[in-house]
């Protein structure tokens, strides 16, 4: 194994526990923690990627990159409204 391939898992860790504790109902889907959560797993394993290259897992990290970002600024946002 690799030292990226433990990044790629860190990543992996990442989502599937943010996941699991949505499922849980200890985190909700419209937190910080869990975008924050998402888009770094994401990074991660996209950044893995890029030393072994695989298409489909890289368009699928792009776009849950993306959306996990959206909702990161988008609950910042609310945040500091709020305040």
């Amino acid at each position: 194994m690799q030292w990226f391939d433990i990044v790629g898992y860190v990543g992996v860790a990442l989502i599937v526990s943010g996941y699991f504790l949505l499922q849980t109902e200890r985190w909700k889907s419209n937190s910080t923690r869990y975008a924050l959560a998402n888009a770094t797993g994401a990074a991660l394993i996209g950044f893995s990627l890029l030393f072994d290259f695989n298409w489909p897992s890289f368009v699928i990290e792009c776009f849950w990159f993306v959306i996990s970002l959206y909702g990161l600024v988008r609950n910042l946002r609310i945040n500091r409204a709020l305040r």
